[in-house]
């Protein structure tokens, strides 16, 4: 392919990225919102301090559970039903979870924050649906461009809550109102995408590999293992941040403050992040993630300053940006066309099943491993440890054998 043919086939790309980026900026905002609030409202209603972080942690399990099913909807009827699904569910679990606050119970609230997950597992998406009509070149590029607009909703989702979560008589009630209203009119973006519906196969087409066979696949097994962990980590420490922060003596205010740099952190690199992995390979970006993940986990170690909160939660960003983009470029390059739904679906099954006991540990880690918070906040960091070091054997492993699907 020559030079000349790029912008004309990476028109409907271009076109598809700022359908998806947009959509990240305005529905990926309800996702900082609730992870700031869902922890603090959970500690309100739940009997057990223990269980504060549950309402997160069924929302990961929500996507986990819904990852399968809509990878196979979008396979067979495209992307764009896919995400008015993934909307809908972040409206009704909204809706759920407005009611649970106004009876004051946990398990309708743990419904909504369930029904919520299939937005989560929705937004996942967006990242494969940039390299549907991305060509080889575009697709890094295509992909981070896309998780760039985290950068907008970093902005809106924290103060949205600021604005919204004491606006009620029952606290955090109009936060979840305004998530209704995100999904309603972000939606409505999905009318412009242009992804091709995937054709039928015929019945002597390529099935592709199993679900096992592409585990048994290096580079497939290497990427999964690296989102996993990415993730799993960023979730467990994020989860437990707001608790830390106002554990610690700090208000509402600095805790949502503190997860704006985070997510920032998160997206702000995306912007170059393709760059980087088209001029120093995959595995370099995601081994750089890998070590600025273990670098929050000190700074979060070496005090409970807000200046502390700050660099670990900014580092910690940054490290999910590499580690995940990076797995997301390396996975979406290791598998055929008629693989996608297959490996999309268990890809996303299987890191957030391993972010859902993540976000489980996270409540019991910081409110039922020590008598404060500062012990609390201790054992969360000190439990990334044994999983960088897996993410890290694996890369080093990948890197030791012969280039492969």
């Amino acid at each position: 392919m020559t030079d000349s043919t790029y912008p004309r086939r990476d028109s409907r790309a271009v076109r598809n990225v700022a359908v998806l980026t947009a959509a990240q900026a305005l529905l990926g905002a309800q996702m900082p919102m609730i992870f700031v609030i869902g922890g603090l409202a959970g500690q309100t209603l739940a009997t057990n301090a223990c269980f504060a972080t549950l309402p997160i942690s069924l929302i990961v399990l929500g996507s986990m559970l819904s990852a399968q099913p809509l990878s196979a909807v979008m396979q067979r009827f495209g992307r764009r039903t896919g995400f008015f699904l993934g909307a809908t569910g972040g409206a009704v679990g909204a809706a759920i979870g407005a009611i649970g606050l106004m009876t004051a119970s946990f398990p309708l609230f743990l419904l909504g924050s369930l029904f919520t997950g299939l937005y989560m597992s929705a937004q996942g998406f967006y990242r494969f649906a940039a390299a549907d009509t991305a060509s080889d070149a575009f697709r890094p590029k295509a992909i981070s461009y896309v998780m760039a607009g985290g950068l907008v909703s970093a902005v809106i989702g924290p103060q949205l809550v600021k604005l919204t979560s004491d606006a009620m008589v029952v606290p955090f009630l109009g936060a979840y109102l305004t998530v209704i209203g995100i999904n309603a009119v972000g939606a409505l973006l999905f009318l412009l995408l242009d992804i091709p519906r995937p054709p039928v196969p015929s019945e002597d087409a390529p099935r592709g590999r199993t679900r096992i066979e592409l585990l048994r696949t290096p580079r497939v097994a290497v990427a999964i293992i690296c989102a996993m962990v990415s993730y799993a980590l960023m979730n467990l420490v994020m989860t437990s941040t707001p608790l830390a922060v106002v554990g610690c003596g700090f208000t509402q205010g600095t805790a949502a403050d503190i997860v704006t740099g985070h997510v920032l952190a998160m997206f702000a690199p995306s912007f170059f992040t393709g760059h980087l992995i088209a001029r120093f390979g995959v595995e370099r970006i995601m081994a750089t993630g890998l070590v600025l993940l273990a670098a929050a986990g000190g700074v979060a170690l070496a005090g409970v300053d807000v200046a502390n909160f700050f660099v670990a939660l900014v580092l910690l960003g940054l490290g999910w940006n590499f580690g995940f983009i990076g797995a997301t470029s390396m996975l979406a390059g290791a598998h055929r066309p008629e693989e996608r739904g297959r490996v999309q679906g268990l890809n996303d099954m299987i890191v957030f099943g391993c972010v859902t006991l993540a976000s489980l540990a996270s409540g019991g880690l910081m409110n039922c491993s020590g008598g404060t918070a500062e012990q609390g906040w201790a054992a969360v960091n000190i439990a990334m440890a044994p999983f960088l070091a897996l993410a890290g054997g694996a890369l080093l492993w990948l890197a030791l054998r012969p280039r492969s699907w």
